[in-house]
């Protein structure tokens, strides 16, 4: 269950059973506008009608073990924060309440659905945090910042409320309201922050314009020719050098280092610390101890 940031495509071929139910928030704005949209319930509820066919292809018994052993992965809230700044619309409930408010909803919508999961029997959840959104080059270019550094105001701001929020209030809160949840957070901000602010120091040569795409940064996302916005693109001669793709997503090298740091992570070159940023950015378990964590019910 994720939105725009896909880390699973690294392991996804040493995992047996992968039930991908990927989300992503409604169709707000034309730069999803060719792209599936499945929102959060409806993954919900396609979840609950795999766990009756596998009760009935394997009986309950099975049925039960395989979803109290399975791992679920959460990445939600990018796209609730950039929507209503892509679209510029005043009809958005951002725009009619506060931020604090706003992120509250987002967060209690994920709270419901991971209870959920867990009266189904689910025990194991990952979760990534919100990066920091101003630095995205679609969000740089359309905030016009002349100075080109990241937007720090509004889109931003959310998201570091929200991971604020997940990391002390909410995570914690399910880790004592309920028995045999185990967890792992994934803290993306801080991990794209450093390849961003120290891209060589990750094999990288470009930290902040993407790959592909049309204008400043690169930041209209019209990689492919295949948007509304821009037929005519430009791409890079090596993506591996780059961190982002295109103007909201990452390169396969950068994703394929994040995987390996929420696995089972080293420490990060010791030039990427600061004293505001946190030395493990994966925990309490790391995913590759999660998957082997003893389940209790």
């Amino acid at each position: 269950m994720s939105t725009r940031f896909n880390l699973w495509k690294r392991y996804k071929s040493t995992i047996r059973h992968q039930l991908p139910f990927k989300r992503r928030v409604k169709n707000y704005s034309s730069y999803w506008d060719q792209e599936v949209v499945i929102d959060l319930q409806t993954q919900l509820g396609n979840m609950k009608k795999v766990g009756k066919g596998l009760r009935n292809k394997l009986g309950k018994e099975e049925r039960d073990a395989k979803i109290s052993g399975g791992v679920y992965m959460f990445s939600i809230g990018s796209n609730d924060y950039m929507s209503p700044f892509l679209t510029n619309s005043s009809s958005s409930l951002l725009f009619h309440t506060s931020s604090s408010r706003f992120v509250a909803m987002v967060l209690a919508n994920l709270t419901a659905v991971v209870k959920d999961i867990y009266d189904m029997g689910g025990r194991k959840f990952v979760f990534m945090n919100v990066p920091t959104l101003g630095c995205l080059p679609a969000m740089r270019l359309l905030m016009k910042n002349p100075n080109g550094k990241c937007y720090e105001e509004q889109v931003s701001e959310l998201a570091k409320l929200h991971n604020a929020r997940l990391s002390t209030v909410v995570l914690p809160r399910l880790a004592r309201e309920l028995k045999g949840f185990k967890y792992s957070l994934f803290d993306f901000s801080t991990s794209l922050h450093r390849r961003m602010t120290h891209p060589s120091n990750y094999g990288l040569k470009e930290g902040e314009e993407a790959c592909c795409g049309t204008g400043k940064w690169r930041g209209i996302d019209s990689c492919g020719g295949k948007r509304s916005v821009k037929k005519e693109f430009e791409v890079c001669n090596n993506p591996t050098e780059y961190l982002f793709w295109d103007s909201f997503h990452l390169t396969d090298t950068a994703y394929h280092q994040m995987a390996r740091e929420i696995w089972n992570p080293t420490p990060p070159p010791s030039s990427t610390i600061t004293k505001t940023s946190p030395l493990a950015i994966v925990g309490p378990y790391t995913l590759h101890q999660l998957f082997h964590a003893a389940i209790h019910h």
